[in-house]
């Protein structure tokens, strides 16, 4: 069938298919119009760990989303497609994690690693393979991107993104990033690994194109990512989570602390969310949970006003979401806030997503 007699015959509020792609829609990988690049990848996770698999919880909770989204009611008739992910990254992920473990317990233990050449070993081992994750990421970002696809990425721990952003970097000249989180991952090869969830944004700023990292709800961070900040000279603007919640102790709105963080970034923008940034109730079994954050609603409603300006969103990223044994709340949150942020790119790149429902409330 053509897309246009899939539309015609697919029924969005019935229960979404099961042998279908993500939030069950119809359409396959040439209909689709925004691909998801899953990487469940989690090797120098250095306190709790299920970050890889995060795809996977998204994936099985999405089919329970409903279609109809107040904002972006359409959104599903663009097609959104699970890709596969790059392959071999989750076998490496489980093998060099394994391996991960005994360099991150020697460290913490106050062990030198050029002491013990077992370790260094293995550790140059896995900085190696999480190269080959980045290069092959960013392989598989292009690929989708030359098709005229609009790309996004699912992790995995926080380290996953970087070769995301070396493929918008072969397609834009500048760009910003928007990093919702608890974090601001900016530590120097964080335990000796090059690739380190908490380095992400530390590695990004070594990509030229990157113009500005507009941080949003930092609340955790060390003295060395202080001076990173400093030596940075404004291209790392952060609003902790304790600047903005005393602002709004005081009387600053919401939608005003929003238009600022929008107006440090530069003309095109992508946006990096660690699902951490948000209350921790929101993602109790994510690896490096933090009292504080915003709300669900907080976060998608800065997304919102950023998609309503002229800014050109040219790509996102979901991180860390890390399923429960026994429940699947966390992967309900991601799979709903995967759902908006395609909203948010589709409506900011002027795709047809509806316009938002408005219900009588008197």
């Amino acid at each position: 069938m053509t897309k246009q007699e899939i539309l015609q015959s697919f029924d969005p509020s019935q229960p979404g298919l099961a042998d279908a792609t993500i939030f069950g829609l119809p359409f396959s990988i040439e209909d689709s119009e925004i691909i998801v690049i899953p990487v469940p990848w989690e090797v120098t996770v250095s306190y709790g760990s299920g970050a890889s698999k995060g795809p996977e919880a998204i994936l099985e909770a999405s089919f329970q989303v409903d279609l109809n989204h107040q904002e972006f009611p359409d959104l599903w008739k663009l097609g959104i497609f699970l890709d596969e992910s790059p392959k071999g990254i989750k076998k490496n992920s489980k093998k060099y994690k394994k391996q991960a473990a005994p360099i991150i317990e020697a460290l913490e233990s106050g062990a030198v690693l050029d002491n013990h050449p077992a370790l260094r070993k293995s550790l140059d081992k896995i900085n190696y393979a999480c190269s080959d994750m980045v290069e092959a990421v960013r392989e598989k970002t292009l690929h989708w991107l030359n098709q005229g696809k609009k790309v996004v990425l699912l992790g995995g721990d926080h380290s996953t993104p970087l070769g995301y952003y070396q493929a918008l970097a072969e397609k834009h000249d500048n760009f910003g990033i928007l990093h919702l989180d608890a974090h601001m991952d900016l530590r120097i090869a964080y335990e000796g690994f090059t690739y380190s969830h908490a380095s992400i944004m530390y590695n990004a700023l070594q990509i030229p194109h990157i113009s500005k990292i507009v941080q949003v709800g930092i609340r955790d961070f060390c003295e060395q990512e202080v001076e990173v900040v400093k030596k940075e000279n404004g291209r790392v603007v952060i609003h902790t989570d304790s600047d903005l919640k005393r602002e709004t102790f005081e009387g600053k709105t919401w939608r005003q602390q929003c238009d600022q963080i929008i107006d440090a970034l530069p003309q095109k923008v992508c946006i990096s969310f660690d699902i951490d940034g948000l209350l921790p109730w929101y993602c109790p079994n994510t690896g490096t949970p933090v009292p504080g954050g915003f709300s669900f609603e907080q976060a998608a409603y800065l997304l919102s006003r950023l998609a309503e300006t002229d800014k050109e969103i040219i790509g996102f990223d979901l991180v860390e979401v890390a399923p429960g044994e026994n429940d699947d709340w966390d992967g309900n949150v991601g799979a709903r806030m995967l759902f908006h942020m395609c909203g948010v790119l589709a409506k900011n790149n002027k795709m047809n997503v509806g316009n938002r429902i408005n219900f009588p409330r008197s």
